[in-house]
């Protein structure tokens, strides 16, 4: 292969510039057909319709340009013209948003009973019947249209502790430099954080650690401000929308109970002794004499060292996830030999990896591979969103495609459960094992008990808001630290930096967002063992829910594919896992 094959072939999207700035004009007309609606677009079965067709039409090009714009960005980001094109979408946006304020309220205007008779008279509208399902569930919360407008105008106000914050902790805070061993000075901040508490040299991590959550603790009282403004704010907005609580309005919106949340905190709390267990072989294995929070991200078992060409790698992603089907494995091909993939690393290019769902296109992949074992994990979890948006692209109409965030990390999950047992099954010697044994356990570690330890802390400190505590950064301190004491256990050193660890959490700017990591993995873990042990119907149904898209509630879609959210028994199961891996690595050691 030429160098050019391991980039993206954008020309299925737009064989030319042109054409994408075609798609501009094409979109701001549809836009301007719209907007001519107001004020009549629920008036009869057909204009609804229509409108709702128009809409459809409007999403698919803004789709299909925005990811244009902004894979031509992240390919080459010191690209003037990309950078210019990609900004232009950005305002495009803005103004769509605010052209298009009325149409959600207006079609509120509808009854379930009105909607049930334009659908006899245009059958077409059964496309929309979930759609409107949704909306009319949240009728009884939304306003009056002139309080909608106060809310819209609000939300910028709402918007701003997330800026705010951005800014503080990205523009603002002074992150000072320490020293490796070798003399190399690195800067204590988020960026070099992995690699900093994956470094092998303890005196180094503990400085680093201590620099790190010591910059948080000297501007706490400002970030206990903008996290205190911003749940104040979340829960203004659940009181005038009528909730009994913010949590409540935030799962609300995919219809989670909220005894899902609940039910995931007290059965993690109730298996904490399996953390302490895996904390108490870390640190054995380390030999350590206490255990710190810098101690968690070294890899405690003998690295294996293993680099594989991106050939190789794509081999051994198609045979782990052969089980999930030839069709399954057939497009996998397509994605690695037709440019859905940009590969490596190279100036100018976005860092990390991503997966881009484009409806009525292929989907697109962003790596940086290197070669690492880790590099593999990543093509395995990235092509799981790839064939989540792909079967789901390719079975659903637009309005159902996407998916939710509850449900959003569940494939690529099963893909990376899948690979880490083809590579168990595969592992060349003892050590091999032992490695991919404790990858999974640190997988599990970070994933299930760590977020839903955040998601203990968020209700906590959000109930404390509703309930008109005030809010300290001494009393949010010692909820973090009661919170680590309890998961942790004894044996566990607390350091005083690790109480203001919170304010270093971005994701608690989007409330009760974290607790679905913690479900995904755990609903992940149950699919792909049962589709492991052939279970009848296990893969048909996980195919099903690949295309499924947004087509129902995401409890119910998890349902129909094996696995009940609604119970504790997946987070037993993934908890079962986690010991059993446990066993496996101490018998091993």
């Amino acid at each position: 292969m030429s160098q050019n094959e391991y980039t993206w072939d954008l020309s299925p999207l737009y064989p030319s510039a042109e054409s994408w700035e075609k798609d501009l004009t094409e979109i701001q007309v549809i836009l301007e057909q719209i907007v001519r609606r107001k004020g009549t677009i629920t008036s009869n079965a057909q204009t609804l319709s229509a409108t709702l067709q128009l809409m459809d039409q409007l999403g698919i090009k803004l789709e299909r340009a925005a990811s244009y714009a902004k894979m031509e960005f992240d390919a080459d980001m010191g690209d003037p013209a990309a950078k210019k094109d990609y900004e232009k979408l950005d305002l495009l946006y803005t103004k769509i948003s605010s052209q298009l304020a009325f149409y959600e309220p207006e079609l509120l205007q509808l009854t379930p009973d009105t909607f049930q008779q334009y659908l006899q008279e245009v059958p077409a509208l059964e496309t929309y019947r979930f759609m409107f399902e949704k909306l009319f569930q949240q009728k009884s919360h939304i306003l009056s249209p002139q309080e909608e407008e106060i809310l819209s105008q609000m939300a910028a106000l709402g918007g701003s502790f997330e800026k705010i914050y951005d800014d503080l902790t990205v523009n603002d805070l002074a992150f000072p430099e320490i020293e490796t061993r070798t003399g190399e000075k690195i800067t204590a901040n988020e960026t070099n954080y992995r690699k900093a508490l994956n470094s092998t040299d303890r005196a180094f991590r503990a400085r680093y650690f201590q620099a790190l959550l010591g910059t948080y603790r000297a501007s706490i009282n400002s970030l206990t401000s903008i996290i205190y403004g911003k749940i104040k704010y979340h829960a203004f907005l659940a009181k005038t929308r009528k909730y009994p609580s913010s949590r409540e309005m935030s799962l609300s919106v995919n219809h989670i109970p909220l005894s899902v949340y609940d039910t995931l905190i007290a059965t993690i709390r109730s298996n904490v002794h399996q953390l302490q267990r895996y904390l108490a072989l870390r640190q054995k294995v380390l030999g350590y004499d206490d255990l710190h929070f810098y101690d968690l991200f070294v890899p405690f078992i003998k690295d294996v060292d293993k680099n594989y060409t991106y050939a190789e790698a794509q081999e051994i992603v198609l045979k782990a996830l052969q089980i999930l089907g030839d069709d399954y494995v057939g497009v996998l091909r397509k994605a690695f030999t037709e440019r859905w993939i940009d590969v490596y690393p190279k100036k100018g290019k976005a860092s990390g990896a991503y997966a881009n769902g484009i409806y009525d296109a292929h989907p697109y992949v962003l790596l940086n591979f290197t070669g690492t074992l880790e590099d593999l994990f990543t093509i395995a979890h990235e092509l799981g969103h790839v064939m989540h948006s792909y079967y789901s692209n390719l079975k659903q109409p637009y309005v159902d495609a996407d998916y939710v965030i509850f449900t959003a990390e569940v494939a690529s999950t099963v893909n990376e459960y899948l690979l880490y047992r083809y590579l168990l099954d595969h592992a060349a010697n003892k050590d091999e094992k032992n490695y991919l044994l404790s990858m999974h356990l640190d997988s599990i570690r970070s994933t299930l008990f760590r977020q839903a330890f955040f998601a203990d802390f968020e209700m906590q400190i959000h109930r404390l808001v509703e309930e008109d505590t005030p809010v300290t950064p001494e009393l949010l301190r010692q909820i973090y630290h009661d919170l680590y004491a309890y998961y942790h256990g004894d044996g566990f050193t607390i350091d005083d930096e690790l109480s203001c660890e919170w304010a270093r959490i971005p994701h608690f700017y989007r409330p009760f967002y974290v607790y679905q990591y913690a479900t995904g993995i755990s609903a992940a873990i149950c699919l792909a063992k049962n589709i492991e042990a052939q279970k009848p119907g296990a893969l048909e149904n996980y195919l099903q829910f690949l295309s499924s898209g947004g087509s129902d509630y995401p409890i119910n879609l998890l349902k129909k594919a094996g696995v009940d959210m609604s119970t504790s028994d997946p987070i037993i199961a993934a908890l079962q896992d986690f010991s059993a891996t446990l066993d496996l690595l101490t018998a091993s050691l």
